[in-house]
């Protein structure tokens, strides 16, 4: 149902009719979207500004007389003037103008200019000045600055928010009383401070999100964010799910496997093998996310739960983002599982077509019990016969559509509440405060320790002019019988980027190490030459593999030792901490190099100073959300969708936690407020959370 104010401007004139579909587009339809879309800066213009006192950086509005005007033609046409005040001059800049901008400007003439200023070659100027009638009343308040869409200008969206504010009825969602205990602003008064703020109002404070207009929005976000997730757990508890309860004889396929293995389940894997197994006896689906360090044996953990539903008569799928790592757990799984008279499918792009049919063939009779594979998997001529658990590899690397495509291959057509379990695994451990938020829905098992025998990695930081320093030391371990990969952030030479790319380093590579093996393998080779040369290089046939970051995970080759990244001021934080975890699998001392170009921006170098003191997974996380915000760590789960639009998850850890327990509470003892607060913030979001 569209809002008063969009409906007012439908009512009116032609153009009115354009700006109401370009405010759908921003999803303004109703009352509480217009008055949640809140302002993200503010302008001042509520003073004249004395171009002497101008700086740098400032927003600004001045006043005073064109003291002449230039059209330039080099290095490109422009419309350049000189404004004057009783104090200084700045120069005003066009980059693109109309023949009427041009005459307005003649010397003499009078005008208002609004904008940034910067620093030019001459002095500080005004780009695109925003020009206005001089003389005119200033604004009694600081002017809000909507998020917007191409051809909605400010003033419209600013007229329409101001409509829905004059007719809206902006009760609060939350009792008096919680409002009080908790010291938040009122709703009404935040609101309406936020979108239209006095002049002696902290406009610092407002821009920076710490006024407590903000935090009371902040706070209320969290809320709803918080009671969306619940419900969606609550929700998934309502489903049903085939129970597979652990079997206690020593002949079951679990402990089968655990006496095979050539190794012991570490403390923590055996904890969170048993979490996991106490899940799959349940009759509702589990929903359980895995987390652990590289190389901390996640692999190990999903196949004994992977056995546990198999045991059962149930299918299980395993998909992963890209073949080399599909591949690598399909090997270790066929390992593990066939002794056991388990057979194990393989299904990938790169499959033959007699393969591929044959494959689809033991799916669809149930034949195959443990199917791995990567997005081939949620295609619709993949038929299960009883898919009983899913497990998703990496599941920040997909999106929410081909995770739900996954589950919805194991619902009963006769039963549609009954469906799949799901267990997600994920190398990036989730900070505290990213699991109370967007992971609030999930049970969360981490594995906080490493197996024996994982030698730390030693980290070292190298300038890209100490290339051949490097070179030559590798030449020295390679000659020992160790391996070394090298990784680059680009497969050809960008224009727009100055690096060193991966088929340049092997052709530079190849030509310094004499005698010997210097391999390649990228994201655009084809499936089956990526395939030939990992195994040349797994054998040892390969004693430099130079590649792109398709090894961040999976690739498992204890006898390389040596992790070059080029370019690491490039690359995220997480990625930097998954690729080291490529080397340290064997005996050998490993070294991660971190060559990097300088010089380095200040994130970079925080980038870099974590990398090098620290190898702790977790703390990487940490450090990771602080840097760059939630977006690296969700990956796909937001879907490009934000969910939380005003609270930052780096400086609101409190709000998170004050968040988490009013929500508990409303839960248990106010179903009302629930309901009527989520009515206000969530607008259909409730389903994606829910994914």
């Amino acid at each position: 149902m569209p809002s008063p104010a969009s409906r007012s401007l439908k009512r009116g004139a032609s153009t009115d009719l354009s700006v109401y579909a370009k405010l759908e587009r921003l999803g303004l339809t109703t009352p509480d979207a217009f008055i949640l879309h809140l302002p993200i800066r503010y302008e001042d213009e509520t003073q004249i500004q004395s171009i002497a006192d101008l700086r740098p950086g400032m927003s600004a509005q001045v006043e005073g007389e064109i003291v002449r005007s230039d059209v330039l033609l080099k290095p490109r046409r422009q419309l350049t003037a000189i404004l004057r005040d009783d104090s200084a001059e700045i120069g005003l800049r066009w980059l693109t103008f109309y023949p009427s901008q041009q005459s307005q400007m003649q010397a003499g003439k009078r005008w208002r200019a609004r904008g940034e200023v910067r620093g030019g070659l001459y002095g500080l100027e005004l780009i695109h000045p925003r020009i206005t009638t001089p003389g005119a009343p200033l604004s009694a308040a600081l002017t809000p600055v909507y998020p917007t869409t191409e051809g909605l200008s400010q003033p419209s969206l600013r007229k329409a928010i101001t409509q829905a504010l004059s007719t809206a009825v902006l009760c609060d969602t939350l009792p008096p009383a919680l409002v009080h205990k908790l010291d938040l602003m009122s709703f009404e008064e935040a609101i309406r401070i936020l979108h239209a703020p006095t002049p002696d109002m902290d406009a610092h404070a407002l821009m920076e999100h710490t006024h407590p207009a903000w935090t009371r929005i902040k706070f209320d976000e969290l809320l709803a964010q918080q009671l969306s997730l619940a419900a969606a757990r609550a929700a998934r508890q309502d489903k049903q799910a085939q129970s597979f309860k652990l079997k206690t004889s020593s002949r079951n396929l679990v402990s089968k496997l655990k006496s095979a293995l050539p190794f012991k389940l570490t403390a923590a894997q055996q904890r969170v093998s048993e979490e996991i197994a106490t899940d799959l006896g349940r009759h509702f689906p589990m929903y359980r996310l895995l987390q652990g360090d590289v190389g901390s044996g996640k692999t190990v953990v999903a196949a004994l739960a992977a056995l546990q539903a198999i045991e059962y008569g149930a299918q299980v799928a395993l998909m992963a983002p890209t073949e080399i790592l599909a591949e690598q757990h399909f090997f270790k799984l066929r390992a593990w599982c066939e002794p056991l008279g388990i057979k194990v499918c393989w299904l990938a792009g790169s499959v033959s077509a007699r393969s591929r049919r044959e494959a689809l063939q033991d799916i669809r009779t149930g034949e195959a019990k443990l199917i791995v594979g990567t997005q081939a998997l949620i295609q619709e001529s993949v038929d299960f016969h009883s898919l009983g658990l899913i497990i998703v590899d990496e599941q920040h690397r997909f999106g929410v559509t081909q995770r739900l495509t996954l589950s919805r291959k194991g619902e009963h057509v006769d039963l549609p509440e009954w469906v799949p379990h799901q267990l997600t695994m994920s190398a990036t451990p989730i900070p505290r405060t990213l699991a109370m938020t967007f992971y609030a829905d999930l049970e969360v098992s981490s594995i906080d320790e490493l197996p024996p025998g994982r030698t730390p990695v030693v980290t070292k930081l190298i300038a890209s002019d100490r290339r051949g320093e490097l070179i030559q030391h590798i030449a020295q371990a390679c000659e020992k019988g160790q391996q070394t990969y090298w990784v680059c952030p680009l497969v050809e030479e960008s224009e727009a980027l100055d690096l060193q790319t991966a088929v340049d380093t092997h052709r530079d590579l190849s030509e310094a190490l004499i005698g010997l093996s210097v391999g390649l393998v990228h994201g655009r080779l084809p499936t089956a030459e990526k395939a030939r040369v990992m195994q040349a290089f797994r054998s040892g046939e390969i004693d430099v593999l130079v590649a792109t970051t398709v090894i961040e995970v999976g690739v498992d080759v204890p006898n390389a030792s040596m992790m070059v990244i080029e370019h690491a001021e490039r690359f995220g934080l997480a990625q930097l901490h998954q690729l080291r975890g490529r080397v340290g699998r064997g005996a050998l001392q490993s070294v991660c190099v971190l060559l990097y170009q300088t010089p380095l921006s200040l994130i970079a170098r925080q980038r870099l100073k974590a990398m090098y003191e620290t190898q702790d997974g977790f703390v990487i996380a940490q450090r990771d959300l602080d840097l760059r915000g939630p977006g690296e760590l969700l990956g796909a789960r937001q879907s490009g969708m934000a969910l939380l639009k005003f609270a930052d998850l780096a400086t609101d850890s409190d709000l998170v936690k004050k968040a988490r327990e009013v929500a508990i509470d409303l839960r248990q003892h106010a179903p009302d407020v629930v309901e009527g607060h989520l009515a206000r913030w969530m607008r259909g979001r409730e389903d994606f959370l829910r994914s």
